[in-house]
This record gives structure tokens, sequence and C-alpha cells, in this order.
């Protein structure tokens, strides 16, 4: 074991979504030395850069970690697959880009869960706007000059703008902008991306900061646990190039690994349910019974429709002739069907009585490539997929260790469809996408239904087909949840301390208490830097650490800590 690598004031353990703001406000805010450890590699490959290109041209894996769920109870006892990022950048280097927020309540009932005017849809919008540059926004809920690049596709196909038509057809209003804290009706998505190029975490953040000298990253960094003298952090152990680490840090260790890394660290230092620790010979730090627990992720199902053979989607654009003509015109005008991801819009329903917002999304994907296997087979042929999206799951899932040691991937029970309103609002919303496939203008251009097939009508037969079909949308949340001090499954406070000890917090989306309607990527960075602030600020909450002598903040923006 090496000791006595260079201390640091604070070690960020994960260099994705959340991680990259955490350096980039250390470093531009404070003189504090920061240690950021990823797991993956380096954010390099062309293929990422290019707004379509992990989805379609990267095999899948290389920079994702590739998670298997145990067998799925109310899912036919299928093991359904969840990636997440394994490269700087996190996920916001391997995902679709959707720029989404969801709805202000989504944020409103944080603050109910955390007990705290801290965290509301008021407390959080600020942050939406200050690091969001927008292409065409510029108003009270949109920031144009922040360094994340949110944009319109480059491309927008034909079958885009059928379905677009279609659902209003069907009076579904058509909504100029989904991220005003209100988002309903049917229309276009935006994108962190502009001109053909993703703007990852790593792009918009890292960047700015990674040739600062008080600022070092390491990665195929494995950190196996965090050490503690008197219930205070004062390191971590980490695993590099088969070498063990020990890294100490002056102030805290901030958790940015995930929904499954970083309760998956928690417990293997010690902080979490204690008979499961037990279980495991891992002494108890602090007994939390809620790390690991309120696992919650959005699923969907397909509606799977063949097309015309007009071209009017991306059948085939990928090889032969097209995909050659596709790279020119992309190369010498950065224009054309490379500076899309694939799926440029959506709609959004009301499936149950019991609520006033959308309970369902439906995503456009203007192509079947991604229906061709399992149980969703599919021709290779013109057409497009409806994917049918629970916003509000009411299941709730678990994370637990698979044994005591850091290589081994952690169990993981989403409990998919383990409520019976899960499964119900998934049914509605599979039978609202038949009837916008139904409407002119799209019908005109579809050749028939291919999954599940006109001949599953009843609730019965479409729920077999959800059973046979869900899908995860690889958006995890929620397994650190953030709660009062008297909530027993609490693991941070407003904060986002972890309760019981000092030195450890946790920024990313696992401390979300509910995950929001939207994509959780612009969340996620939100929230991170939510919690910078929160935490440079230094707010006198237990297990808290003030910003104190040796790193005094630098002068530059601050931002109010109430709502």
């Amino acid at each position: 074991m090496h000791r006595g690598d260079t201390d640091c004031d604070y070690i960020i353990v994960g260099g994705g979504t959340a991680g990259c703001i955490a350096a980039w406000r250390l470093i531009t805010e404070t003189n504090a030395r920061v240690v950021l450890l990823e797991s993956g590699g380096e954010y390099r490959s062309p293929y990422l850069k290019i707004s379509p290109g992990y989805s379609r041209l990267v095999p899948k894996g290389i920079h994702c970690t590739l998670h298997h769920t145990v067998p799925q109870s109310h899912v036919a006892n299928r093991v359904l697959e969840i990636a997440t990022g394994r490269v700087i950048g996190g996920g916001s280097s391997v995902n679709a880009q959707v720029y989404m927020r969801g709805y202000r309540n989504d944020y409103d009932q944080w603050g109910v869960s955390a007990g705290s005017d801290l965290w509301n849809w008021a407390a959080m919008l600020p942050h939406f706007r200050r690091l969001e540059g927008n292409q065409k926004f510029n108003n009270e809920f949109h920031g144009g000059s922040g360094p994340l690049k949110v944009a319109d596709p480059g491309f927008t196909c034909e079958y885009s703008h059928l379905f677009v038509k279609a659902a209003q057809s069907l009076g579904l209003p058509f909504t100029a902008d989904f991220n005003v804290g209100a988002p309903g009706g049917v229309g276009y998505l935006q994108f962190t991306a502009r001109g053909g190029r993703r703007c990852s975490a790593a792009d918009a953040f890292l960047s700015k900061v990674r040739s600062d000298p008080r600022l070092r990253v390491v990665t195929g960094a494995e950190v196996s646990r965090i050490l503690f003298e008197h219930q205070r952090a004062v390191g971590v152990e980490y695993v590099h190039q088969g070498h063990r680490h020990t890294l100490r840090c002056t102030a805290e260790v901030l958790l940015a690994a995930g929904a499954f890394g970083s309760p998956k660290l928690l417990m293997l230092s010690g902080i979490g349910p204690a008979e499961q620790l037990r279980r495991f010979d891992i002494p108890v730090e602090v007994d939390l019974c809620g790390v690991g627990q309120n696992l919650q992720d959005h699923c969907g199902s397909p509606l799977v429709l063949g097309g015309n053979s007009r071209g009017y989607g991306y059948f085939r654009q990928d090889r032969g002739w097209r995909l050659a003509w596709n790279l020119l015109e992309y190369g010498l005008f950065r224009r054309g069907r490379l500076t899309t991801v694939g799926g440029e819009s959506t709609s959004f329903h009301v499936t149950s009585e019991a609520s006033t917002e959308a309970t369902v999304q439906i995503y456009c994907v203007p192509t079947i490539a991604y229906a061709n296997t399992g149980a969703d087979a599919v021709p290779a042929i013109d057409g497009i997929k409806l994917h049918v999206t629970l916003l509000r799951p009411q299941a709730r899932g678990s994370l637990s260790l698979r044994s005591a040691n850091p290589a081994d991937p952690p169990l993981v029970d989403p409990n998919y469809l383990g409520d019976a309103r899960d499964l119900a609002q998934l049914i509605e919303g599979l039978k609202i996408a038949r009837d916008i496939a139904d409407a002119a203008p799209l019908r005109e251009t579809l050749s028939g239904e291919l999954l599940p097939g006109i001949a599953v009508r009843d609730d019965a037969a479409l729920a077999d087909h959800i059973r046979s079909t869900l899908r995860t949308d690889w958006h995890p949340v929620g397994t650190c949840r953030m709660g009062r001090g008297d909530d027993p499954m609490a693991v941070v406070g407003e904060t986002l301390a972890v309760l019981g000890v000092k030195g450890v917090r946790v920024i990313d989306a696992s401390v979300m208490p509910n995950i929001v309607s939207a994509n959780t990527n612009a969340p996620t960075m939100a929230l991170a830097d939510r919690g910078l602030s929160l935490m440079l600020t230094g707010i006198p909450t237990d297990g808290t650490h003030v910003l104190g002598v040796g790193m005094p903040i630098k002068h530059g923006v601050q931002f109010e800590t109430s709502g």
C-alpha cells in the first residue's frame, strides 16, 4: 500500500456530471486543492462528441458500467440492464443529451422531504439558469450565456414533425418550451449539444479548470472505502493500476459516484444498514438504514409501427452511401442527420384522474433499430417507435452489497412495476400512443402496427406486452435520499451532508427523495451546483464543513441559500 499521496483539501469521488461541476466550483471559487477520482477513462473518443455518436457508433459498454438487475418479479422475472457512465463526464458523456427539467412540484416535494426551504423550484431555478447557455432562450427561466450549451436539434426529420401535428389534431396543445416548470402538451426537445457537438459536463465545466495546478484528476481509480477518524472523514482508499493508495484530505469527501456508486461506497465504508454490514463483517460507523433504499428509475414500453419507406426517419442512415453522405455533409457544413440524436419530439399525458400533471411521456423515435432483439423483436424495416415512459413511478426498489469486495457489483433491484398504479398508467399511455399513431397526418405514413400488434387490445394483453418489453431509461436516483433529521430513511440532510458523520457529502442524483418527471441529467447538474453553493456558504448544520482557514473563497458569484 502506498501511503503519503499528495494531501488535498477536497476529494471528489466520481468524475461524472456532479463531479465535474464540483471540481469547477471549487477551483474557480476557492483556493482549495482538489483531487477528482474517476473509475473510468478520459473523455477523448470523437464518437462521444458527435451528437448521435455513442448510441449508434460505439459498442455498448465501452464507456459504461452495465448493471444487471436481480430478476424483476413484476416484469416476468426478467433481468434488465442499466448502464451508468464510466468516463470523465459520466452520464452526460454517453446519454441522449435531452435537456429537460420536469415539473416545479417535483422540486417543491424535495423541500417537503427535507423540511427545508433550501430545496424547492424557486431555489433550484437560479442554478438551472446560471449553468445554461441556451441557443434561443434568455429570460426568467433560461440562461443564455452559461457554460452548458443547450440548443434545438441540428436536424429534425419528417416523422418528428408528423408526430407533433398528429398529437395536436387530438387536441394536445403545442408547447414551445418544456422547461418552465410545467412540461405539458407536445413539441420539440432541446439538447445539451450545439452544432452537432455534444456538450457534456466535461466540456462545460471540467475543461475550464483542468489545467489548474490545484486540481489533480486520476482516471482508472476505483475507490474502495472512505477513511474515518473519530467519525470524521479524513480521506479515501483507492486502487489505481493495480496498486492500493491512501489519499487524505483536510476538508471533505464529496461523493458523486451516482445512485449505484455512492450508496455502495458508503456501505463499504461502514455507513448503512447495520445488519447488512455485519453480515459482511464491515465495521459499522453509522447505522443508516436508508442507504441503498428508495431506488427509483424511469421505465417504459414501446409501440412499434412500420413506415412507408419514404425516408421520413433514420432507417439505414448509418450505413452505405447514406452514411457516407451524412458524414460528408457533417464534415463540410456541420449540418444534417449527424447533428441530431435521432429523436426530436415528445408529448406529455395525464393518464390518471388522481393527477393534474402528466404521468407519462411519449418519445417519438424515428427508427425501430432499437427494437429488434428479444421480446420486442421486429423486422429491420423503416418505421417509428413511440416509447411510453412512466414519469412518476410509485414503486420503490433498493440497492445492496453483494459482498465486502469493492470489485463486486451491487445487487440492484429497481422493483419495476412493483406498484400496480405504474402498470395501469403505462397501459393508458400505450392507448394514447395508438391514438396518436392513428391520427392524421401521421397515420398516412405508417404501414401498420408491428408491436404489440393490432390483435392485442384488452388491458390484460397490453399488460403482458409491457411486462415482456419494459426497459429502463437509465435514470436511477434516490438511494441516498435527502430528508429531515427525524426521518429514519434519510441519508443526507438539507445541506447534503451525510447524517451521523462529518466531512462527507453526497452531491449526485442519489439524494433525490423523489425522481423528477424528466431526464435526470440537467436536474443533477443543478442539484450539484446547489449543493456546492450550500457547502461554500458554510451553513452551520450538524455534519457540515464550514469553509475556513487555508481555503478562502475567491471573489465571485454567490448564491442565496434560501428559497
